[in-house]
Order: C-alpha cells, then sequence, then structure tokens
C-alpha cells in the first residue's frame, strides 16, 4: 500500500485530462482512500463543517469530522468560532464524546487533560506531581501541547474548515455564481434546524458525490418525481459548473401551463405510474425566494451539497467511511421568519427527500448497486460521455457535465 503523499501506480492507465472514463479502481483501493484523505481532505480545499445556527451562544460545539479526521467546532468567548482536532494531545483520545452540547472547557476523560474552547491546553492534572514526586517535567510547556487547529470561515450561516494554509477565501473557492445560488437560499433570512438524519450508505463517498452531481438520472431513477411532475429534465432549467470544476448547480422550475410531456413516453422510460397521493397537500407550496424556481442541488468539492426541492431545504454532508462506506448527514432548515403554515408545508414536503422519504431512499441503494456491481472489475470504466466531453455549464440537465467537473477537481487534488 502507498503512503501518504506518494504516487500511485494503479494496475491500469488513467489517460491524463480524460474526463468521461473513470477506472472502477479508484472506488475500490485502499491506498487511493489514503491519499484522498491527506490531498483532499486535509489538503487545500474547504470542508463543511456546521451551521453557525447550530453553535450560537458561547460554549456551543458542534464535533463532526473532516474526512476520517473527528474534528470540534466551537463557539468561543469572544463570539468568534474556533475549529480542532477532536482529539487530546496527551494519548490520543477523543475530547468530546457527543455529536453538541454547550461546555465551559473540555477535559479528557482518560487522563483530565482540560482544553479552553479555543482548543488551547490549559490544564494537566498532576502536573506538579504528588508530594513532590512524579509530575511533568519542568520543560514541558502547555502552550506547546495542543491538537491541531484549522482555518475556520463562515458565509451565508455555513461554517467550512481547512487544514491548509494554501486553500483561497471561501469566496474565492466557491466562484460567483456558486456563492449567489447559495445567496439565493441563505441570503437575507436566519436559519433555523427543523430536523436530523444520519444515512449509512454502502458505497465509497465518490459514487453518492457523483449521484449529487448527476442531473440526468433523477427523473429515470425516481419515479415520484416524474410520476407528480416534480422534476423532468423536459422542465426549464439548466446546470451551472465552476470552472476548476468542483462545484455545481442544478437547477429547474416547474411550468403548471406546459403541454403534456410525450419524451419520456418516446424513450419508453417508467415515467407514470398508478400512484396517487391520500393526502395531495404534500406537494402544495409556496414560492420561497420570488423566482418561481423549483428545485436547485448545489454542491461543493469535497462533501457538501445544499438542496432546495420544492419548500423543503436541507444540507448535506458527505463523510468517507472507509473505502465502500459513506456517512451522509442531513439537517433541514427553515427560516425564523417561516409562519406556522410555512413549517408545517417544510416538515410535510421532508418526507420527500431523506434516507426514507418518497425520492431519496433510491440514491441511497443505487451507489450499493454501483459498488456490488463493480467488485471484480477494477480495471474497466464508467462511461461519463452525455452531453460531450467537456465541464462546463449546460441549457439542458440531459448531461453529465457536473459529473465530468468532479473528475477534473479530483484528479487535480489527487495528482492523478
Amino acid at each position: 500500500m502507498a503512503r501518504l503523499g506518494e504516487k500511485i501506480d494503479p494496475p491500469t492507465t488513467w489517460e491524463p485530462a480524460r474526463l468521461t472514463r473513470v477506472p472502477y479502481w479508484v472506488f475500490q483501493r485502499g491506498d487511493v482512500y489514503a491519499r484522498e484523505q491527506d490531498r483532499i481532505f486535509q489538503g487545500d480545499s474547504w470542508n463543511y463543517l456546521c451551521l453557525e445556527a447550530e453553535i450560537p451562544e458561547i460554549g456551543d460545539f458542534v464535533a463532526t469530522h473532516i474526512g476520517d479526521q473527528p474534528v470540534i467546532v466551537t463557539r468561543g468567548p469572544d463570539g468568534q468560532i474556533y475549529g480542532f482536532e477532536n482529539r487530546c494531545a496527551h494519548r490520543g483520545a477523543l475530547l468530546a464524546l457527543t455529536d453538541r452540547g454547550n461546555v465551559r472547557e473540555f477535559t479528557c476523560v482518560y487522563h483530565a487533560w482540560t482544553y479552553n474552547l479555543e482548543g488551547d491546553l490549559t490544564g494537566v492534572a498532576f502536573e506538579s506531581g504528588i508530594k513532590g514526586k512524579g509530575g511533568m517535567p519542568d520543560t514541558f510547556c502547555k502552550t506547546e501541547h495542543s491538537p491541531r487547529k484549522m482555518r475556520v470561515t463562515s458565509i451565508f450561516g455555513l461554517v467550512f474548515g481547512s487544514f491548509s494554509n494554501a486553500v483561497p477565501a471561501i469566496e474565492e473557492y466557491l466562484g460567483d455564481e456558486i456563492l449567489s445560488r447559495i445567496e439565493r437560499v441563505l441570503g437575507g433570512r436566519k436559519p433555523v434546524v427543523i430536523g436530523r438524519f444520519t444515512q449509512m450508505l454502502p458505497n465509497n463517498w465518490k459514487l453518492y458525490f457523483e449521484n449529487v452531481k448527476d442531473s440526468y438520472h433523477a427523473s429515470i431513477l425516481h419515479l415520484f418525481f416524474t410520476t407528480f411532475e416534480i422534476n423532468r429534465l423536459s422542465q426549464k432549467g439548466g446546470i451551472i459548473v465552476s470552472p476548476d470544476g468542483g462545484n455545481h448547480v442544478s437547477f429547474s422550475a416547474i411550468d403548471p401551463d406546459a403541454p403534456p410531456d410525450e419524451d419520456y413516453a418516446k424513450e419508453k422510460l417508467r415515467s407514470e405510474s398508478d400512484l396517487s397521493l391520500a393526502d395531495p397537500s404534500l406537494l402544495e407550496g409556496f414560492d420561497d425566494f420570488g423566482d418561481g424556481g423549483t428545485l436547485q442541488i448545489l454542491s461543493v468539492f469535497p462533501g457538501f451539497v445544499l438542496q432546495q426541492i420544492q419548500n423543503s431545504l436541507a444540507v448535506r454532508q458527505i463523510l468517507p467511511r472507509g473505502t465502500h462506506r459513506t456517512e451522509l448527514n442531513w439537517t433541514y432548515l427553515g427560516f425564523e421568519t417561516d409562519t406556522p403554515a410555512q413549517r408545517k408545508v417544510r416538515l410535510k414536503q421532508a418526507n420527500l427527500i431523506g434516507p426514507a422519504g418518497f425520492v431519496s431512499m433510491e440514491d441511497g441503494c443505487v451507489g450499493g448497486f454501483v459498488q456490488r456491481g463493480i467488485a471484480g472489475a477494477p480495471e474497466q470504466e464508467s462511461v461519463i460521455e452525455m452531453g460531450g466531453w467537456d465541464a462546463e455549464s449546460s441549457e439542458s440537465r440531459v448531461t453529465e457535465a457536473s459529473i465530468r467537473g468532479f473528475w477534473k477537481a479530483y484528479r487535480r487534488e489527487m495528482a492523478l
């Protein structure tokens, strides 16, 4: 197995700058996974951590991950946000044992080393020994022993962190188009958390990120979308891909006056069913943003998703858990300004999208189907040619341009 930072010697060639073929070994190999941790998650990337709304008060914290590395995000005594490894500098034990809470300081349960909300080591139990014997040597300096700290930034209430000093400012990292699409959803109103789920997926993290960027599959795999005409490829919409490839937006709008859609019938695709809703109010909503947009899926490399489907708003955090397993954290959002009726709509529509919803449970399954399907074919390749060969924005959603954009960014960061 290759060590961190070493060049991978793949069993088959991956042509330089070729975005339309992806070898299956990239989803399977432990040395690739180790290199991802080093070069992507610990590298020059901004990783989503939490919402500012989850840590509003001094002492509030969220324990999460950057890749495999457990980290803590806090609201410090000065009101600023801090981030550092969830790791005692003594013997490596976790400092925070719960996902969130409010504390004055962090004390390791193993040997009671204590840290402040900024991640500084402030206390060592029995540092001076007992009765003049034992204890730490005179040369021991607490300021030299703290968990590694992150750069932390926030934008429109989203908190990101990085272990790199080279990653550019978040605004530059996102780009103007992606930034404006985040502002569309989160700008001008204060978000509140209205629900959470964690979903474990039986597949490599990159397969789920491909799925998020794949607008082409949505109205084929998800029969609910086409049956109730929430999302069809014939609807007005498009794809935005950032110049570096890593970030994307897929968007569309329902046109109630559009003529009957015959495209799916011509393709002989399953697009109609005899299904109906006992409570049709599930699909009734309101124009959240004043532009008529009914769907927007936005992703930020390497593992963040902002979702608007009808009035269901959520952020998704994609966390790798080995070569064949992924943790997907969902946080559903409303706004402080929501009326009771609007909040009810959001809670109802949370049943549309999520691990047990009418739509996204298929995404949770299909990644596993792929992981199982490629098990004996590491030297074979996927074909990603829908819509052409480039990774550029498109007025059509019948394209895999944003998937090619992901692989453009991935290969750059991985030096593959």
